[in-house]
């Protein structure tokens, strides 16, 4: 079971968007065996970039509106969040340090 911080369509502004540093935000579903596979790798990071970064995840069939609002058609898709905006957009499962390759350099 993941330790990420869930969020909503009623948290995700105050948590994601309003926050003062980036946030990686993982889009699943309950039924996406690859959303499964790739929860253990994000609370990996999430514990090393704790202080950092945060990490978080949003189920698409329990908030429908912040994934169309996002445009998200595919699941899993991870978004890097910094200053409020979607700086990168990665879509499928990723090792973990294909991951850091990916957010290195924007956080």
């Amino acid at each position: 079971m993941s330790v990420l911080k869930d969020v909503t369509d009623d948290s995700f502004e105050a948590t994601v968007v309003a926050s003062p540093r980036p946030v990686i935000v993982e889009y699943w579903a309950q039924w996406c065996p690859p959303c499964r596979q790739l929860a253990p790798i994000l609370d990996a990071m999430a514990d090393e970039l704790a202080g950092r970064v945060d990490v978080v995840k949003l189920n698409i069939d329990e908030n429908p509106l912040t994934a169309q609002r996002y445009a998200i058609t595919h699941v899993p898709t991870i978004n890097l969040f910094s200053g409020g905006e979607v700086v990168k957009q990665l879509v499928g499962v990723r090792s973990k340090a294909s991951l850091q390759r990916e957010f290195e350099s924007l956080i």
